[in-house]
């Protein structure tokens, strides 16, 4: 999302840092971790004020890198992860999800976005192995530098090159004025793409309203939409210096809580939002103003 209103609001609570060092390498001590700001941020509901979505201006590409390939392989962050009642649908969910991403018509909104080597090309969006820590996550919003610790605590410093880390926490989001984010890092040199979700049990502010006809509880149905937007950012703006608009917007930020009926991945309907594309606004072929898709 543009690093604006919302960003001013949850500077202090995130610690945005365009760069901050976590520990140096040396013979058995800690990694060396570069964090970037976080980006990309999915407003919830009550502090939703830009109205109407999709505005007009076009996405412009900053000349830096897109995705051509990726794994994602998520991390649920808490002690709260080892209790069934509280995982229930959302970690079989979120893996069916990631499993089914790379090759769908609702990855392929990515598709014309590109670099100097080419487009996105979403399919090839592969799932890693999740990775469960049950250990306590800090207290309110962590800062992008304390995320990307917990992925290089988990890789045990050694994360796939240019991997996606989306991270889980069992933490509901409180008085934090959103619901996710997505930054880039290097761990050891190595960069790796990383996201934030907050636990969004019970919460009507990162709500989609999902049908109950599909069949999901409202924690998955809420963090399988934000986690759509996050990873459609990671595609295209990975290191937040690629494709954005001139307010700072992503192409997913551009269509955040707009719907236009239900997606189809793998051989489920899912509720996740549409993703702004140049194309379909340049044509006025889609909703939202015209520039917002849900499959391509």
């Amino acid at each position: 999302m543009s690093l604006k209103p919302i960003v001013a609001a949850v500077v202090a609570s995130v610690c945005l840092a365009t760069v901050a060092a976590a520990g140096t390498a040396t013979a058995g001590g800690p990694p060396s971790i570069a964090a970037g700001p976080a980006f990309g941020f999915v407003p919830s509901h009550n502090v939703n004020h830009q109205k109407p979505r999709g505005h007009l201006s076009l996405l412009a590409w900053h000349s830096g890198p897109v995705m051509h390939s990726t794994t994602a392989a998520p991390v649920f962050w808490g002690s709260s992860w080892s209790n069934s009642f509280f995982t229930n649908d959302k970690v079989a969910g979120l893996d069916y999800l990631y499993s089914h991403l790379g090759g769908s018509g609702y990855a392929r909104t990515n598709s014309e976005y590109y670099d100097g080597s080419g487009n996105v090309n979403t399919s090839s969006i592969s799932k890693g192995n999740d990775i469960t820590d049950t250990s306590a996550t800090p207290s309110g919003a962590p800062s992008t530098t304390q995320v990307l610790a917990e992925v290089a605590k988990v890789t045990n410093n050694r994360p796939v090159a240019n991997a996606y880390y989306p991270v889980y926490s069992d933490q509901p989001r409180g008085n934090a004025g959103y619901c996710a984010w997505h930054s880039s890092g290097t761990i050891n040199g190595i960069r790796v793409q990383f996201g934030f979700f907050f636990n969004l049990d019970g919460d009507p502010g990162c709500d989609p309203g999902a049908p109950t006809s599909l069949g999901r509880s409202q924690g998955l149905s809420a963090l399988a939409n934000v986690s759509g937007h996050e990873l459609s950012e990671v595609l295209t703006d990975p290191q937040l210096n690629a494709w954005y608009d001139q307010r700072g917007s992503e192409n997913a930020d551009k269509c955040a809580w707009t719907f236009n009926g239900l997606v189809t991945i793998g051989a489920q309907s899912w509720k996740i939002q549409g993703n702004w594309s140049n194309a379909a606004a340049n044509t006025n072929s889609g909703y939202a103003n015209g520039g917002c898709i849900q499959t391509s």
